[in-house]
């Protein structure tokens, strides 16, 4: 009995395999008859867009349905190029799935317009046609284009920080105020607050806020404080040293004026090979937090600091190693954060801009500068 029942068994699973086989080969091959088109707004309109509107909607995007040899589910994308353009480094204004009209913000055309180029007050043309995907299926795009004409303000988001900037011989740039200087990490909570965990060589460095300026800055008072150089023509502090190279945590705050410099045990810190960014804000819908995230660029002079530049959207974000979910970093608060001071396991939020992005994996710093050309 226990023979026949083992014969039985695999002659189903037999069975069962070719009937896959089948379905596999016998699958329908998904093939166009018309694409999508474009049919509001009429080309040729004008857009003269205003800040105080940017929650408001532009318009009204509509086009024809795109039609297949099956029934299947249709992804639309709603592209905008400037006039001309061939579409390759085209800004997507919206996705749908089978839903042939979205609208589309004020703000949000802004944005594209101007990560396209446009100058603000200054009518710019732009292209816009669809896209439409389907699984198994070769992506289609509409015939022709409308063209519009877009008036954009300029979309910048406020940044009301002053930022604090290392300089000197200890530290990655030398003494030159202009030379890719590592920034101090802002607290989220405190914009007060300012703390930076990395290498520093041996030697001496000071702090300054406008990079190329040797004023304002901060250098080494007694007692543990810092002392303000507000102009040019004010005495030059003293500098703060390093005497052995190592890691070494730097905190300072500009209100109390006091500062701390204190060694970091770095020896049993993780060396990743890829650091990450991910989260909804990469997209402009949850669909960023699935797939890979977006690597940054490692620091050959500090292998714990990463930076990236990237466009993001209205959402949220966070950072992980290695592009999975063993080990991630995250936020409370919009822009920058540290320990104690807005760094925790929550995704960051984010306003649609271009960023410059940095990140400390020692501790789960980062900072992010919005308006970036």
């Amino acid at each position: 009995m226990k023979k026949i029942n083992q014969f039985l068994f695999a002659f189903i699973s037999v069975l069962a395999v070719s009937c896959t086989a089948d379905d596999v080969e016998n699958r329908p091959v998904v093939s166009k008859i018309a694409t999508p088109e474009m049919t509001a707004p009429t080309t040729a309109k004008q857009y003269v867009l205003k800040e105080v509107n940017a929650s408001s909607d532009a318009d009204r995007f509509v086009w024809t349905a795109a039609q297949y040899t099956e029934s299947v589910v249709v992804q639309y994308s709603l592209m905008m190029d400037v006039s001309g353009g061939d579409f390759t480094k085209a800004q997507t204004l919206v996705k749908t799935s089978s839903v042939t009209q979205a609208s589309v913000s004020v703000k949000a055309l802004n944005q594209a317009a101007i990560e396209l180029g446009a100058v603000p007050g200054t009518p710019k043309q732009f292209d816009v046609k669809v896209m439409a995907t389907v699984s198994g299926g070769v992506p289609t795009e509409s015939a022709k284009v409308i063209t519009i004409s877009i008036n954009t303000y300029s979309g910048l988001i406020a940044y009301p920080f002053t930022d604090w900037y290392l300089v000197g011989d200890a530290t990655v740039a030398g003494w030159d105020n202009n030379n890719k200087n590592q920034v101090l990490f802002r607290g989220g909570t405190n914009p007060k607050e300012y703390r930076f965990t990395g290498y520093f060589k041996a030697g001496y460095f000071k702090l300054i806020s406008t990079l190329g300026q040797w004023a304002p800055m901060y250098g080494k008072g007694d007692a543990g404080t810092i002392v303000s150089r507000a102009k040019d023509a004010d005495p030059d502090p003293a500098s703060f040293e390093i005497a052995t190279a190592g890691y070494y945590t730097f905190t300072m705050n500009t209100e109390t004026l006091k500062y701390t410099l204190v060694p970091y045990n770095a020896t049993a810190a993780t060396s990743y090979t890829r650091i990450g960014f991910i989260g909804s804000s990469r997209t402009g819908t949850d669909a960023g937090w699935s797939g890979d995230d977006t690597p940054m660029v490692k620091s050959t002079f500090d292998t714990h600091l990463w930076t990236l530049t990237i466009t993001l959207f209205d959402g949220k974000g966070k950072f992980r190693a290695n592009n999975a979910w063993d080990k991630s970093w995250g936020g409370d608060t919009a822009f920058a954060a540290f320990p104690t001071q807005g760094a925790s396991g929550g995704d960051i939020p984010v306003a649609r801009s271009k960023y410059k992005v940095l990140f400390n994996d020692l501790d789960g710093s980062y900072m992010m500068f919005p308006n970036q050309e």
